[in-house]
């Protein structure tokens, strides 16, 4: 459960987008999405293999 204390005259707009960004942090959406449709124990090593590659050549870039 996310609780969001909203502070002594803060707008409503701050405290939602405070909640939004606590939610996120927590990977609720990612991993429903991730359970609506099984992906197979090859292919989901496929894809984090080509994130990692992907990261790693940012940070080279990033350092170069």
């Amino acid at each position: 459960m996310i609780i969001i204390n909203i502070k002594d005259g803060e707008s409503l707009d701050k405290a939602l987008k405070r909640f939004k960004k606590k939610f996120e942090k927590t990977g609720v959406l990612r991993e429903l999405r991730s359970r609506q449709a099984y992906e197979k124990k090859s292919v989901a090593r496929r894809t984090e293999i080509k994130h990692a590659v992907y990261i790693q050549n940012m940070n080279l870039e990033a350092s170069v």
